[in-house]
């Protein structure tokens, strides 16, 4: 690791990415380990700074990992933080626009998007779920990190609040129910197979492909 640009590019990343990632880590640990083989290839949706990519990709070495952005821009601003941190399993980023059929990725044992799926249109919720079921084989995992609704429940009054401000900044946007969140995947070929309470009213999704 270059341990100046690493410091240099940090200063991109911010506070909820830096307190989110080692209770992430600890979840994908748990389903990743026992599910994919070494050697596996997991592909994040949605990098942003790139730091989650790097400490699941230095604490997790038996895995390729892949940062995508959906635009060249976004790919650019990462690129420094993924090339400091100095990892062999770690990749360049990529652009991938979850809506493009196909992706860049044409195989993958797994595929990871964090704090998406409330800041982008339904759409792209939709695509996520077709593209990951393209390029996923049976058994392959498919898990997302955010906030949700639960039966309709926000879960907490910040989570409401928090909705209504991204309704007011685009009404496209908006937290997704988990019970929405299932139908779509089951079309997609996936069975939902847990949901995880995380701190500040988060929750990680986990679903599997199915054969």
């Amino acid at each position: 690791m270059n341990s100046d640009a690493w410091r240099a590019a940090m200063a991109g990343v911010s506070p909820a990415t830096l307190r989110n990632a080692e209770p992430i880590l600890a979840v994908l640990r748990t389903l990743f380990v026992p599910a994919l083989p070494a050697g596996g290839l997991v592909v994040e949706v949605a990098s942003g700074a790139g730091y989650h990519a790097s400490v699941f990709a230095r604490a997790l070495p038996q895995y390729r990992w892949q940062p995508t952005e959906a635009s060249a821009q976004g790919c650019a601003e990462m690129a420094a933080l993924v090339t400091a941190a100095g990892l062999s399993n770690l990749a360049a980023p990529v652009v991938l626009d979850v809506t493009a059929d196909p992706w860049p990725v044409g195989r993958a044992d797994a595929v990871v998007c964090i704090n998406m799926i409330h800041i982008s249109p339904w759409e792209a919720t939709l695509a996520l779920f077709a593209g990951a079921g393209r390029i996923l084989p049976a058994g392959g995992l498919l898990i997302t990190y955010g906030p949700y609704l639960i039966a309709g429940d926000f879960q907490a009054d910040s989570n409401r609040v928090f909705d209504q401000s991204l309704r007011a900044r685009n009404p496209r946007w908006g937290i997704r129910d988990v019970t929405d969140l299932a139908t779509v995947a089951k079309t997609s070929g996936f069975d939902h197979m847990a949901t995880t309470p995380m701190p500040a009213n988060n929750h990680i999704l986990a679903f599997r492909k199915t054969g």
